[in-house]
């Protein structure tokens, strides 16, 4: 079986299906959401195939290997450096990112990064300049972007233009992984790990850029990290205001999207799959597609996006994006809810 080894014969190495070639994928990272993206690149992805794997726990990443029967590394230094990896999952804490997106810049091997792409903007904007440098192609999983009700949010957002205003929450049962409370190893709470789909969400809903925040954030069962927060944003379309909350202290679990605009309303839940669209008093109810995995959906792009040498949907300036609005939302929430400028996007640099 041949591999994909490089962008500029991606059409003419391939399998046994001669218009599709088949890559081989290194995954680091057997956690929890590694988990998954393992056992979507093995049971649903058909020019893709999951070559070696990279988990610090020994026992349970050789056992997962076996299972898969692809080559287990101790060291992610050692994937990287395998022959048959012909393109990397990174699905680890991200204060390993830096580290690992270097060695595989230095590998020129292409890159799939879980969110958050960093923990600080100082260590996105590293990861961005070395992705850039190498000419490494690189997609952050930004996965929400694939909800069917995101999209089809997405695709009637013209029906209801312009728009005014924007409401997202996300609000779920407290996270069953302890290393996400200790900051040294997390880097932040709820802003950061959920915070960023929000973010991301908005930019791309809107395409606007989100320029100034003022952010309050709580803890309510959390010791080291905030559990909570609460947003207003000012985007670089005057007209257009948005607020964003999430938490991590609930015991139920919702995806609320309200899009206000000149001509009505749009009301979606990405976690219960509804849309609804406002106009008066009249609420009609939209067609949603049937859920699908959006880990699924995102390393389905990933693929085809190399397969084909086309544009990644989700680039690594993205990701940067979504930390820099982090950062901001730390700094106002630290002077106590003060407005603090997005870097980049207000003559910050």
């Amino acid at each position: 079986m041949e591999r994909y080894h490089g962008e500029s014969d991606i059409q003419h190495r391939t399998s046994h299906c001669p218009t599709r070639p088949v890559l081989g994928i290194g995954l680091i990272g057997l956690g929890k959401h590694g988990s998954r993206y393992a056992r979507h690149i093995v049971e649903d992805l058909t020019d893709a195939t999951l070559v070696a794997v990279c988990r610090r726990n020994r026992p349970e990443g050789e056992k997962l290997a076996a299972a898969y029967r692809c080559t287990f590394h101790g060291d992610y230094r050692d994937l990287l450096a395998n022959p048959a990896v012909d393109a990397v999952v990174v699905a680890v804490p991200p204060m390993l990112h830096p580290a690992i997106v270097e060695t595989a810049c230095r590998a020129g091997k292409p890159l799939l990064v879980e969110k958050p792409l960093a923990t600080s903007l100082a260590a996105a904007q590293r990861i961005t300049s070395l992705v850039s440098a190498s000419g490494v192609r690189a997609m952050v999983a930004h996965t929400l972007r694939f909800s069917s009700a995101v999209r089809t949010v997405q695709a009637h957002v013209p029906e209801i233009g312009p728009l005014h205003a924007l409401y997202l929450s996300q609000r779920f049962e407290p996270s069953p992984l302890d290393w996400l409370d200790r900051r040294a190893e997390s880097g932040g709470g709820i802003v950061l790990h959920t915070g960023v789909h929000s973010f991301d969400l908005l930019r791309f809903l809107t395409g606007c850029e989100v320029t100034r925040v003022w952010c309050r954030t709580g803890q309510i069962i959390t010791r080291e990290t905030e559990d909570s927060f609460a947003m207003a944003c000012q985007l670089s379309d005057p007209s257009l205001l948005a607020t964003i909350a999430g938490s991590r202290a609930m015991s139920g679990r919702v995806g609320l999207l309200e899009l206000a605009g000149a001509r009505g309303h749009l009301l979606a839940d990405h976690v219960h799959g509804f849309v609804h669209l406002v106009r008066g008093t009249e609420r009609l109810t939209l067609p949603v597609p049937q859920p699908v995995p959006t880990v699924r959906e995102t390393l389905g792009a990933f693929v085809r996006a190399l397969r084909e040498s086309t544009p990644f949907p989700i680039a690594i300036e993205d990701g940067l994006r979504a930390v820099a609005i982090v950062d901001a939302a730390y700094r106002s929430a630290e002077r106590g809810g003060e407005g603090a400028a997005v870097a980049g996007y207000s003559g910050v640099p």
